[in-house]
């Protein structure tokens, strides 16, 4: 993989954002679906805010991409749309611009045994900055200590066993490549339209994902009955047969409870880093094309709108 130029990673951060959230996936923000304390535009501007910090990526620390990206998003939406995808991404971004002849995978693992101690100051700055939802005090590498002495790595892997985005920065990014990227990619091999084949996405690393947010919110087994829940709707063929779709429904009415305590929100931020290593992998405007244009007569064109997926 040869290095791309800073206008390729800020371009495949923010289409990797834009396409994520533009899919119509259970229990989350889209342009069909608000919540009340944000809406599908705070997205679409959060999209557009992390582009500088992107366009540097390549040449900054890994945390000092996340704090600029959270900080110029916290500077134009009132809450907590990216931080996530901030954390998946930056490291990605880094690494595409390196370029490794072993593939992206081998450059961000490189990148990820190299964070440092500051990258944890930045990135935990960062996390205070953007306050999720449901972050508990920890006894070690807790975010609010007062010196971090540890590296962002070191923290994540005392976090792994209970968040998805950290696992990533353990394992060389596994669910990103091994099971976002591979469903994205083969999807897109059979002609597969952008909404249908990140919805998909979506529902295949959620019905093996409990997810992270859920947790947080909830507990652990609420999280695995939602993973449940979306491998009925996998395992009914999803968004390719009529009877996913009505499954996918019953599963997007279950999730948007009033508090929406159950909305997937880690599963989304996984499907936009399996989308920037998509547009990234092979080169971002061949793949874009492929993505959101693909061939006539494909599996996508008999599909519902999403007004029918949802009702």
């Amino acid at each position: 993989m040869i290095p791309l130029s800073p206008d390729e990673i800020a371009w495949a951060a923010q289409i990797a954002c834009l396409l994520e959230v533009n899919a119509w996936k259970p229990g989350n923000v889209s342009r069909f679906q608000d919540f009340p304390e944000c809406c599908f535009e705070d997205f679409l501007v959060s999209a557009v805010a992390i582009g500088p910090a992107f366009l540097e990526a390549a040449h900054k620390p890994v945390g000092a991409t996340i704090l600029r990206a959270v900080r110029d998003t916290h500077r134009l939406v009132d809450t907590n749309t990216n931080l996530g995808i901030v954390l998946l991404l930056a490291p990605l971004a880094k690494a595409a611009g390196m370029g490794n002849s072993n593939g992206l995978r081998a450059a961000v693992i490189r990148v990820l045994a190299d964070l440092t101690v500051e990258d944890a100051c930045g990135a935990y700055e960062a996390i205070r900055l953007a306050a999720p939802a449901g972050l508990d005090r920890v006894e070690r590498c807790d975010v609010y200590d007062s010196k971090i002495d540890f590296t962002l790595r070191e923290a994540m892997k005392l976090a792994q066993d209970r968040d998805s985005v950290a696992r990533e920065y353990v394992t060389g990014f596994d669910l990103t490549f091994e099971l976002g990227y591979a469903t994205l990619r083969r999807l897109c091999e059979k002609g597969c339209k952008a909404p249908e084949s990140v919805v998909q996405t979506f529902l295949t690393i959620l019905a093996q994902v409990p997810d992270s947010l859920i947790s947080r919110k909830n507990d652990l087994a609420t999280a695995r009955h939602v993973s449940e829940l979306a491998k009925r709707v996998v395992d009914s063929g999803g968004v390719f047969s009529e009877g996913g779709r009505k499954e996918l429904h019953k599963l997007n009415h279950i999730l948007r409870d009033e508090q929406h305590r159950l909305n997937p929100g880690t599963t989304a931020d996984l499907v936009a880093a399996s989308l920037f290593v998509f547009l990234v992998d092979g080169g971002v405007q061949d793949h874009l094309r492929d993505l959101i244009r693909p061939p006539r007569n494909c599996v996508s064109d008999a599909l519902v709108s999403p007004v029918n997926l949802f009702g």
